[in-house]
C-alpha cells in the first residue's frame, strides 16, 4: 500500500491531496485571485496530515504538478517537494498538468484540448483523443479565430483556465464546446502518479526542474 501526497500549483489554485495507492484520501485547496502559494502551500499539507492522522513518516512518495504553468506558482511547488523528498528520504514524481487536466474530462467522441494561461492571447496546450492519449504534443498556442481549422471535422472540447480567452473569437465554430469549471487539482494528478510510482517512474530530486512552457522573463528596474 502506497501513500502518496500530490502538489498542485501551477496556476492560481493551491491544491494538496493524500491518496492510498490510485484512491483518494482528502484533498485541501485554497482559491484565491493573487498567487498566495509561498504564503499557503505548507500551511495546506501540514492540516491535510493533521486532518487525516498520517505523518511525514507515512508517505511513500511525493507527486508535483510538472507544468506547464506559472512560474512562480510551479517553482514554489517543486520547491516544497523537494525538501520534503530530501528530509524523508522518499521519491519524487513528476505529473504533466495538461495530462492531469485531461484525465477531468470524459467524451464519446473527438478531441480533448486543455487549456493553460500563458498570459495575453497565449495558452499551452496539447490535444489528447478519448482515451487520454496525446495526439497533439505540448506547444503554446496563440489564440485566434483560426487557430482550429485543421479539426472542423471533429468535436472538440476546450477547457482550463486558458480557454476563456476562446470563447468569444470562436463564438461561431459549432464544433467547438467549452467545459467550464474544469481547474487544475490535486485530485487529477492520483492515477497518472500511482501509475508511475508502481513503475518506478521517479525524476532526480536534486537536479528535476518542471516544465515552465516558456523562459521566464524580469524587467529591469529603473
Amino acid at each position: 500500500m502506497a501513500n502518496l501526497l500530490h502538489i498542485e500549483t501551477a496556476t492560481k489554485v493551491c491544491s494538496v491531496a493524500l491518496s492510498k495507492n490510485d484512491k483518494l484520501i482528502d484533498c485541501l485547496e485554497v482559491h484565491e485571485a493573487d498567487f498566495s502559494h509561498s504564503e499557503k502551500l505548507n500551511l495546506l499539507i501540514l492540516e491535510l496530515l493533521d486532518k487525516t492522522g498520517l505523518t511525514f513518516k507515512d508517505i511513500d512518495a511525493i507527486a508535483v504538478s510538472g507544468g506547464p504553468g506559472s512560474y512562480t506558482g510551479l517553482r514554489i511547488g517543486v520547491s516544497s517537494a523537494k525538501g520534503i523528498c530530501f528530509a524523508c528520504d522518499i521519491p519524487l514524481i513528476s505529473v504533466n498538468t495538461l495530462e492531469a487536466l485531461a484525465h477531468q474530462v470524459n467524451i464519446a467522441s473527438g478531441m480533448k484540448i486543455p487549456m493553460i494561461d500563458a498570459r495575453r492571447m497565449e495558452v499551452y496546450t496539447s490535444f489528447y483523443d478519448i482515451n487520454n492519449q496525446e495526439v497533439k504534443k505540448q506547444h503554446n498556442l496563440i489564440v485566434e479565430e483560426h487557430s482550429f481549422d485543421e479539426l472542423n471535422d471533429y468535436p472538440i472540447y476546450l477547457f482550463g483556465n486558458g480557454s476563456n480567452k476562446l470563447k468569444d473569437i470562436l463564438v461561431n465554430k459549432v464544433n467547438i464546446n467549452f467545459i467550464d469549471d474544469i481547474e487544475c487539482t490535486a485530485k487529477s494528478m492520483i492515477s497518472l502518479a500511482y501509475t508511475k510510482f508502481s513503475d518506478k517512474d521517479f525524476v532526480d530530486v536534486a537536479y528535476y526542474e518542471p516544465n515552465y512552457g516558456k523562459e521566464f522573463y524580469t524587467t529591469a528596474k529603473i
